[in-house]
């Protein structure tokens, strides 16, 4: 009897290079559809931040006799109005019975797109319509006068509107 001799299976070069080939093919379909995705993803979210923004805007004025959050044009009083309770005047507090409205959020929402996405600040401005401050490293822009809030980028979604503009 002679010696058996086993061949283990193995792939050969050619079988290697044409999986190679596949998967190539395959990324370079499925990469391009991944990015559209995140693009819309993220104009959904300036979209949904930007309804929530307004949203909690209009209801401080209509509980506030009209007077817009932040109206003495200082950041951190438009943070205060729409993240602690307040009382009718807008003035900010703890005092059961006192202090009735809000907090109508529980932060200002990250810009999740420009140069600033990541950033919760805003840039008060009375500018009207609200303009674009890229020098203020900010993410929104809000007019303290009209009550008008934008995305603090010139950048453009992938349809070619400017997230100003939502």
């Amino acid at each position: 009897m002679g010696v058996l001799e086993f061949r283990k299976p193995a792939f050969s070069l050619v079988e290697l290079v044409i999986v190679i080939v596949i998967i190539g093919l395959i990324a370079a379909i499925a990469v391009p559809r991944i990015s559209r995705a995140a693009a819309g993803a993220n104009e959904a979210a300036v979209r949904a931040n930007l309804a929530t923004l307004r949203t909690v805007i209009d209801l401080y004025a209509a509980e506030h006799g009209g007077l817009w959050p932040g109206a003495d044009s200082l950041e951190a009083t438009f943070i205060d109005h729409l993240t602690k309770k307040t009382d009718d005047a807008g003035n900010v507090g703890t005092t059961a019975g006192v202090h009735i409205y809000g907090p109508y959020m529980q932060g200002i929402p990250a810009l999740p797109v420009g140069p600033y996405a990541g950033s919760t600040g805003v840039d008060m401005q009375t500018n009207n319509p609200p303009a674009v401050n890229e020098n203020a490293g900010l993410g929104w822009v809000f007019n303290y006068e009209i009550g008008a809030i934008i995305a603090n980028t010139a950048d453009l979604d992938a349809q070619g509107v400017g997230y100003d503009t939502y």
